[in-house]
């Protein structure tokens, strides 16, 4: 069953490609960093609702994406979520253990070789920078020892889907075929990282891959 489920999902991934391609001017770089086999962690700055789109089709592999509870059991769209393997995450507060069974799903597809994509700032970007990754990120590599592949995405901000003059999705769609711009870096492996807290690690990579992405976008 296993099996019908990825061919699925890497027919669903090419089709999220071409939209992607249609909704936006976008240049994939460094795909060639994200494994060909085996369980990977893909972190990335989180800028619009559509990031996990645009990173999705991105990816050469299938990603299952971790994303907000609320979001993932909307009426009209959780079946979608299901279909690609989005991995739901609750507030403790709101439902005790929540954050365990979080950890729990992303272990066992990370150790079935899947490919994990997380938001380490945990929210949209409320003025276009990156803001503080969080301790959860740390707490899911200390459980698997697999290789973080970091991404750098620009080109979304200042679109309805982002929290650019407003809260995403509240304002009307100003924006067609924007440049968008995605880099992929070179995997890091966590045992290798040493002096500095391995999420700030992390993130001084997001940042700079964020960077380049933005001088690709300047430079069309």
């Amino acid at each position: 069953m296993r099996w019908w489920i990825n061919a699925v999902r890497q027919v669903l991934r090419s089709l999220i490609y071409l939209a992607m391609r249609l909704c936006y001017r976008l240049h994939v770089h460094g795909r060639y960093h994200l494994p060909k086999r085996g369980g990977a962690l893909v972190v990335c700055n989180h800028v619009s609702f559509m990031d996990a789109l645009v990173l999705g089709g991105g990816s050469p592999r299938p990603l299952r994406f971790v994303m907000d509870q609320p979001i993932f059991d909307s009426p009209w769209l959780k079946w979608w979520f299901q279909l690609v393997g989005a991995i739901p995450i609750e507030s403790e507060r709101r439902s005790p253990g929540a954050l365990r069974r979080t950890l729990d799903e992303v272990s066992q597809a990370l150790r079935r070789g899947e490919v994990v994509m997380v938001f380490p700032e945990g929210r949209l970007t409320p003025d276009g920078d990156i803001h503080t990754f969080r301790r959860g990120l740390e707490t899911i590599l200390a459980r698997d020892n697999v290789p973080v592949i970091p991404a750098g995405l620009a080109g979304l901000w200042g679109s309805w889907t982002s929290h650019y003059n407003g809260k995403a999705l509240k304002k009307w769609p100003s924006r067609f075929r924007a440049p968008v711009s995605l880099h992929f870096g070179p995997p890091i492996n966590v045992q290798e990282v040493d002096g500095v807290t391995l999420r700030s690690y992390l993130e001084t990579r997001v940042r700079a891959l964020k960077v380049a992405a933005d001088k690709d976008i300047d430079a069309r």
